[in-house]
Formats: C-alpha cells, sequence, structure tokens
C-alpha cells in the first residue's frame, strides 16, 4: 500500500506540478473541473426526477414530499461534516473522494431499480373511509373518479378547499367539506424500501466526495493568491455544466418531452449513475496528475482506512432509519408551541438543530483555545459569514421541491409555441446561466481586484440575499399575469431562476473560497465540512419551508388550479420579504466583519 508522501516531498511534488497553467491556474484545477462535473451530473440529474418521481410515481402527499426531499438533501449536506473530518485525519482528501463516488453510483442504481416495480396505485380518504382512484387521460386532461356505491364520480376541487364529487351530467353527487378529503397512494413495500436504500448510498457517499474535492482545489493555491476566488468560480462553473446536461437528459429519459412519453423513471436514474461512474474513472486514473494533492495527512495509520471503509458502510442502515422515520412524520396538534414543536420534530430535525447549535459554539471555543487572536476573529467572521449562509440555501433551495411543483402545477411549459417542456427541465435554467454568467463573474471578480475595489466577501453575502428574495418577488409579480387556467408564462420562472443564478454567484464559490482563507489551517477539512453543515440544515429548513406551500393532490394532480396558484403566491412573496431583509441586516455588518477578517478579500 503507498505510504503518504512526506511533508518535503509533498511540497516538491506541487511546485513541480503547479508550474504548467490551464487558463492561468493551476493545470490540476482541469482535472477536478471536469470530476466534479460529472458527479454533479448525476447528483442534479437524479434531483431533478426525485420531487416528481415522489409525487406522481409512490403518490406521496405534498407533505411528505417536500419533507423527503428536504430531509434527503439536508443529509447530502451534513454527511461532508463526518466525510471531512475523516480526511483530514485517516484518508486523505483523495481517498475519500474515489470511495464516496463508489457509494453514490451504487445508490443511483439501486434508484433505478426502484423504479420497476410499478407506480402506486392511487385511493382517498373521504371523511374516513377510503374509495379506489381511477385516473383517466393525461395532462391537461387528466382526471380522477371515486367510486361510490358503482357510480364513477369525478373529483373537482374547490376555491374554499373543499371537494365536489360530480356526476357525469356535471351536477354535485356530495361535497366534501375542508379537510375531510385526502389523497393517498398504496406502495409496494419492497420497492419502497429500495427507494429509501438508495437515497441512502447517496448521502453517505456524498459526505465522502463533497468536502473533500473542494479542498483539493483549495490546495492548488497558496496562502494570499488572489487567482483562488476566480479558480473556485472555474470550479464552480463545472459544477453546473455538469448540472446543465443532465437536468435536460434525465427528466427527457424518465418523462419523454411533448408527444414521446419517454422510457421511464428507471432510464433517468440509469442515466445518473452512469455519469457518477465516468467521474470515478476519471479521478481514479488520473495519470498521476494530483500526486502530492489531497493525500493521506502525516502520521496517519493507512492499517485503520478498513475501519473508515466499514463504519460508512454502516452508516446507511442508519440513514435509512432516519427516512424512514422522516416518512412517518405526523406534525403536532395546533397549539402545542415551541417546545411541542421541537419535542415533535422526526429524528432528522433533531439532528440537524443539534449538530448546528453544538459544531458553531464548539468551533469557536476550539479556536479561541488553539489559535491566536487573529485566527479566533477570522474564525468569528467565518462563522458569521456560515450563519448568513443558512438563510440564503434555505430559499435558494425551493428549486427542487416547492418551484418544480409549482412549475408542474401552474407554469406554461410552451416554449414559443415550439415545444413544451417538463417540470423537471426547469431545474436547467439555473445550471445555464451558471454556466454563462460565471466567467464573466470571475473576471469582474479580477477586474475589481485589479482595481482595489472588490467588494468584500460579507458585501457579496448580503447581495446574495437581497438577490434570493428578489427572484421570489419577480415571480410573484409575473403571477398576476397568470392565465384563466391559472399559469403562469415560463419566463416568470426563467427570470427567478436568473435573478438567483447572480445571486449564487455572489455567495457560493466565493464561500468556498472563503473557507480556505479565514479557516485555521489544521481543521479546514472540518470547516469545509461545517460550511456544508450551514447548507445541510438550510435544506432541511426548506423541506419545512416547502411544506407551508402544501397543495391537496389526488392521483398526483391537484384538485384546484386556483387554489394552488394563491397558496405559492403567497409562500413566494413571504420568504422574499424576509430574505431581501436579512441581506440588508448583513449589508450593514459588513464593515464589522471585515476589521475581524485581517485583509482577507
Amino acid at each position: 500500500m503507498t505510504e503518504p508522501l512526506g511533508a518535503a516531498a509533498t511540497a516538491a511534488s506541487r511546485q513541480g506540478k503547479t508550474e504548467n497553467l490551464w487558463f492561468g491556474h493551476p493545470a490540476q484545477l482541469a482535472r477536478l473541473f471536469t470530476t466534479e462535473a460529472m458527479e454533479r451530473f448525476g447528483y442534479y440529474g437524479m434531483r431533478a426526477l426525485l420531487t416528481l418521481y415522489l409525487a406522481q410515481h409512490f403518490l406521496f402527499s405534498d407533505t411528505t414530499t417536500t419533507g423527503l426531499y428536504g430531509g434527503f438533501t439536508a443529509l447530502v449536506y451534513l454527511t461532508p461534516l463526518i466525510g471531512g473530518m475523516m480526511a483530514d485525519r485517516f484518508l486523505g482528501s483523495k481517498r475519500s473522494v474515489k470511495f464516496g463516488a463508489i457509494l453514490m453510483s451504487l445508490g443511483y442504481a439501486i434508484l433505478c431499480v426502484s423504479s420497476t416495480g410499478g407506480a402506486a396505485k392511487p385511493y382517498a380518504m373521504i371523511e374516513g373511509t377510503r374509495y379506489e382512484v381511477t385516473v383517466e387521460g393525461s395532462g391537461e386532461a387528466r382526471k380522477q373518479y371515486v367510486t361510490d356505491h358503482g357510480a364513477m364520480l369525478r373529483i373537482k376541487g374547490n376555491e374554499d378547499k373543499s371537494v365536489s364529487l360530480l356526476r357525469g351530467d356535471g351536477s354535485e353527487a356530495r361535497h366534501v367539506p375542508a379537510g375531510g378529503f385526502e389523497g393517498g397512494g398504496e406502495r409496494n413495500p419492497l420497492y419502497t424500501f429500495l427507494l429509501i436504500v438508495g437515497l441512502a448510498f447517496v448521502t453517505v457517499g456524498n459526505g465522502f466526495f463533497k468536502p473533500n474535492i473542494s479542498t483539493i482545489v483549495g490546495e492548488l493555491y497558496e496562502q494570499g493568491d488572489r487567482r483562488r476566488d476566480a479558480g473556485f468560480t472555474i470550479f464552480y462553473m463545472g459544477i453546473n455544466l455538469g448540472s446543465l446536461f443532465s437536468q435536460i437528459l434525465c427528466p427527457l429519459l424518465a418523462v419523454g418531452m411533448g408527444s414521446w412519453g419517454g422510457l421511464g423513471w428507471w432510464a433517468g436514474f440509469a442515466l445518473a449513475a452512469a455519469g457518477m461512474a465516468v467521474s470515478w474513472l476519471l479521478f481514479q486514473f488520473d495519470g498521476g496528475k494530483l500526486d502530492g494533492f489531497g493525500e493521506r495527512p502525516a502520521g496517519a495509520n493507512a492499517s485503520r482506512d478498513v475501519v473508515v471503509y466499514v463504519g460508512a458502510i454502516l452508516a446507511i442502515p442508519l440513514a435509512y432509519l432516519l427516512f424512514a422515520n422522516l416518512m412517518a412524520y405526523v406534525k403536532p396538534p395546533a397549539g402545542s408551541g415551541l417546545v411541542g414543536y421541537i419535542m415533535s420534530l422526526p429524528i432528522m430535525g433533531k439532528i440537524m438543530f443539534g449538530t448546528f447549535i453544538v459544531a458553531i459554539p464548539g468551533i469557536l471555543v476550539w479556536s479561541w483555545r488553539n489559535g491566536d487572536k487573529r485566527e479566533f476573529e477570522m474564525m468569528v467572521a467565518a462563522i458569521v459569514l456560515i450563519t448568513f449562509n443558512t438563510v440564503f440555501w434555505t430559499l435558494f433551495e425551493q428549486a427542487g421541491s416547492s418551484l418544480t411543483l409549482f412549475a408542474d402545477r401552474n407554469t406554461d411549459m410552451n416554449v414559443f409555441g415550439l415545444f413544451s417542456i417538463t417540470a423537471g427541465q426547469t431545474q436547467f435554467f439555473n445550471a445555464f446561466f451558471i454556466v454563462a454568467l460565471a466567467p464573466l463573474f470571475s473576471m469582474l471578480w479580477g477586474t475589481l481586484a485589479r482595481r482595489g475595489i472588490e467588494p468584500g466577501i460579507p458585501v457579496k453575502f448580503g447581495v446574495a440575499l437581497v438577490g434570493v428574495g428578489a427572484g421570489f418577488l419577480f415571480l410573484v409579480w409575473g403571477a398576476q399575469f397568470a392565465g384563466p387556467d391559472y399559469k403562469v408564462a415560463l419566463w416568470w420562472l426563467a427570470g427567478l431562476y436568473l435573478i438567483h443564478s447572480m445571486a449564487e454567484l455572489c455567495i457560493s464559490p466565493v464561500g468556498l473560497s472563503m473557507v480556505t482563507k479565514l479557516s485555521i489551517a489544521r481543521i479546514v477539512g472540518l470547516m469545509m465540512g461545517t460550511w456544508f453543515l450551514s447548507i445541510a440544515v438550510a435544506q432541511y429548513v426548506a423541506g419545512v419551508v416547502a411544506q407551508l406551500a402544501n397543495v391537496e393532490t389526488v392521483g398526483g394532480e391537484v384538485t384546484n388550479l386556483k387554489v394552488s396558484l394563491d397558496t405559492y403566491v403567497g409562500v413566494f412573496q413571504t420568504i422574499g420579504e424576509i430574505s431581501a431583509l436579512i441581506g440588508l441586516v448583513l449589508l450593514a455588518l459588513s464593515v464589522p466583519l471585515k476589521r475581524l477578517m485581517h485583509g482577507v478579500k
């Protein structure tokens, strides 16, 4: 087994390799760029399908769908906290990335198998009695019926959230008051089990992959190298380049486009698995280009690798139990209060908030005891920015949940009258705008830096928060122009993603760079994990926020489009206003934060 390089050998190896340049950056950035692009191809291809897969194939309610989606994406970002620690202490970043890639490939393959058992059978609970549901037609012509004493009654939702059951002539046979009608689905236990197992594999694998490839990017640059922000922006463009194509192709294979119905959900997940496998191949067979980067830490015992690998495999059943508990979650009764709400949270929620509350002050205490005054103040600045980062991602990550459901239900998907896209494919707007704008932002930061007027990191974060709020308010404005079918033109949704993408470029690549610059060197992997922990908490809260836009569905379809539109617009307006206000608060704090950063830009 190869032993870790000594400090002198590692430094010599790096010095020789970073003399070669790729667009003015170390040549190794190209390999990391491509590897990350293919990993994100797999992840975002799967993510473009997940919400619709849960709602339309498994027929979960909106509450369960968005809650499970939020819990999954939260765990995807929580596990890097542990994966970063394992890399720092035992494996090194390079081995961690390879191991994570294998687990994620298996996870996508299992999701592929989970879709082969047939869709869930819809039913409805009407005032405590179960009725089988029959679905006829597709798209705009799709209608749902219940059978009551031999009569086929069409389900029609009303604006007051009640439900009417209509006879063939359109007359009302039965009126169900609000709260008395609930759609559901009868699911095959085996394929539901495979769904959760697949998600568990992806979450554990991502914990090893995600923080450590970013850490290797940071190793390419010496402290004080002004190319670092631009390098991370280029790396971030690779992320979105991979996700751009997968968010078009995976939904295309899964559900088709226009008159073509696609190959099935399995095909979309299979393509995601293939993309992840390519990512592993690129990293495993790098031709020695990454020698000296991401190696095992000095003094680490190689014999302990197997313990880390076995521990990771054993974590998969734990992730399964967390998802199963999340699916079984029941909201506390009204009037339970804050204590009652916290006590009733799923295990996932308790872990998220508990870990964040312990980790943030714990890191500061460690920094105060083990670092000098300058290091401690820089860590304080980093923690404050990480906290605000949580707010940004809580709102930005509505993309995969409430915004995808909004696209499916209340957006006219027609493109210039030529063709229509699917709801899952709308997520490609973000990736497209990132790919188009990332080079411009990279040049912008570089130009402003040379002139000495580049905004500081806190200012960029504040602008990002204002921007994500503005995106939601832009869509709310567009909703007033909805047609008689209660659907908003696709371009209003595209406009939201344009604004959100510009906001994202002000925070995400800059944030990754910020962590590597402000962190105490010997815990940079842990701090990178903490960065992803803040996003994990945001993802979970994003699922909770998305649940506020809960809409009644039967057989995966809403019962009243006007109620659906009003619900989404109300939630989007509230979170848009809150985000803009918080962004202004951070802009006001930018001056004291700049002092704590001691010249880091």
